[in-house]
């Protein structure tokens, strides 16, 4: 295989990597893949996919445990973690292969070893079998990033956890520490205070998840505080000691006063860095931002024509789903096809808390600080039939818009399933919809989906049910 030439060549099998692989070979390019480790990269091995199975399990657990209320009656509910762990990794591995069987059925040739840029034509591949180059027309980097330590806290994936060690932990920690209340944080809690962990969650920002509405992240802090949190923000951590079987955070809260929090295990979800190191960037005018993220232009092009870079090693939302995206961009563009750079105002957030979050679009804040002259429509859960029925009635639709030609700017959705009610809310802003047009499609009932049509109707008339 080292002797062909190819079309594209990629380094990185996750999210990215693969789908760009695909979406070549059903143009007609023959290209290949290197990966170091197993197929998937991050999202699908330790991140996004193993993830979901912890949040499912516990979802299921905390509904079992409320069955009584609606008349099912199951005694002794417990977590069994080694067969949760075991189903995770079957997931993973069922997954994993899939990718795998995919790169077979597309004649994408499969590279085992660590990747790197050799020339503006060529990568140099170092794995079991020995060194190798391989020759393409276009390169994609789609190496991915890795979570942050501190430097008072170093990741050992033993105490001091990050994303992927929180994954598989043999036993349930009776007290957790978080730092960082983004995502990450928010998405690893829920599970973990489901499975009886107190949770203590340090953020230092005002507020936790930031990035999303400023009501949304409210609505939020609430649910989770009645769920048993110890949610504080605005503090300043300023280190780390080994306790008695366990660690203590130092930090100063946000009245200037120290504290401790004590835990048995401490995750640290600060954020994650581009692997962009060691792989031939500089050395070949392969431009990085100061943060070490590859430079891209609206094709994900880097300063080398020949080559492109996805995912989170460029400076754009580190989502599986915007890798993939930029995957098919890159390959259409390489392939002579004509492509429209990615809005990335309109692509779609889902957090998998409890409850779920997800937005599309512009925040209230985000939209008055453009200059939009904004009106706002909510709808809450506590008004669905369906939530009602599910006794799920925490949060609620909540949609940014512009007055004068009724632009949908946003849509920001706190509650059940917020995750695909989200699908709905993408398409009306990729396809320009108006308050109007929403609201006059007509939405089935009972369903959670009527509440974002009521949304829309409480920036008409009111809202009907409510």
């Amino acid at each position: 295989m080292a002797d062909t030439q190819y079309d594209l060549v990629i380094i990185g099998s996750g999210p990215g990597g693969y789908v760009a692989a695909i979406r070549a070979a059903q143009l007609g390019m023959k290209a290949a893949i290197i990966e170091k480790g197993d197929m998937g990269g991050v999202c699908l091995n330790v991140g996004c996919i193993p993830s979901k199975a912890l949040l499912h399990t516990a979802h299921m657990l905390d509904e079992t445990r409320e069955g009584k209320r609606i008349g099912l009656v199951a005694d002794n509910v417990r977590l069994d973690l080694p067969a949760l762990m075991a189903h995770k990794n079957r997931v993973v591995k069922q997954m994993s292969g899939g990718v795998g069987g995919l790169m077979k059925k597309n004649n994408v040739d499969v590279f085992k070893g660590f990747g790197r840029v050799a020339g503006p034509n060529s990568v140099s591949v170092q794995g079991d079998g020995g060194d190798q180059t391989i020759n393409a027309r276009f390169i994609i980097i789609a190496t991915g990033s890795t979570p942050k330590s501190l430097p008072f806290a170093k990741i050992d994936e033993q105490v001091i956890l990050s994303s992927t060690g929180i994954l598989s932990l043999n036993e349930v920690p009776k007290r957790l520490t978080i730092i960082g209340g983004g995502v990450i944080g928010v998405e690893m809690g829920t599970p973990f205070r489901s499975f009886g962990s107190e949770v203590t969650l340090l953020e230092g920002l005002p507020r936790i998840v930031n990035l999303a509405d400023e009501e949304v992240s409210d609505e939020l802090t609430r649910a989770l505080t009645r769920k048993g949190f110890n949610i504080k923000t605005g503090v300043k951590i300023s280190g780390v000691e080994s306790s008695d079987g366990g660690i203590s955070v130092i930090y100063t809260d946000d009245a200037g006063k120290e504290q401790r929090s004590e835990a048995d295990k401490l995750l640290l979800s600060v954020g994650r860095s581009p692997l962009t190191k060691d792989i031939g960037m500089e050395a070949h005018g392969i431009a990085l931002d100061e943060r070490g993220y590859i430079n891209v232009n609206g094709t994900m092009q880097t300063s080398v024509p020949s080559v492109y870079a996805i995912g989170d090693c460029v400076p754009t939302p580190a989502l599986a789903h915007v890798a993939s995206a930029e995957g098919i961009l890159a390959v259409e563009h390489m392939a002579g096809q004509h492509v429209t750079p990615i809005n990335y105002d309109h692509v779609p957030s889902p957090y998998w808390c409890s409850p779920e979050i997800g937005h599309v679009g512009l925040t209230e804040a985000q939209a008055r600080e453009r200059g939009y002259d904004v009106k706002i429509g909510k709808f809450p859960f506590s008004a669905n039939g369906n939530a009602t029925i599910h006794m799920a009635r925490t949060g609620f639709v909540k949609i940014v818009a512009e007055k004068q030609y009724d632009e949908i700017l946003g849509i920001h959705i706190i509650g059940p399933k917020a995750t695909e009610l989200l699908a709905e809310a993408g398409l009306a802003l990729s396809h320009e919809a108006t308050v109007g047009s929403l609201a006059h499609t007509i939405h089935a009932h009972p369903t959670l989906y009527e509440a974002i049509a009521e949304a829309a109707h409480a920036l008409i008339d009111g809202p009907i049910h409510i």
